[in-house]
């Protein structure tokens, strides 16, 4: 399930760590399950975390010696929201990143 419409004209790191963390709002996630998720180096996922973090977007839970990351409740879409393209939306950002670095 993709983030609110509010927040995907965010860098696309960020676009795509929000969206990974909806996904995931129950049990929320660690930098490592996120970086396979989003596919990018540590660097330039610390940075977009950074960025979330600075401007609310996120929290750190510590749960049993774990550090997990969950999106605020803003972030999260109502269920009314419009997400049947998301599946498309989503190969097509990962395909666009992929192509680019080539």
């Amino acid at each position: 399930m993709p983030a609110r419409r509010e927040f995907r004209g965010r860098d696309e790191v960020e676009v795509a760590v929000l969206d990974a963390l909806v996904d995931r709002r129950q049990t929320g996630m660690t930098v490592f399950e996120l970086r396979s998720h989003v596919d990018e180096d540590i660097e330039t996922l610390e940075q977009a975390l950074n960025n979330l973090r600075r401007d609310d977007l996120i929290t750190v839970e510590y749960a049993e010696e774990r550090s997990l990351i969950v999106p605020v409740d803003r972030v999260i879409p109502e269920e009314t929201e419009d997400d049947e393209d998301h599946f498309f939306v989503a190969l097509f950002r990962r395909v666009r990143r992929i192509i680019t670095r080539r």
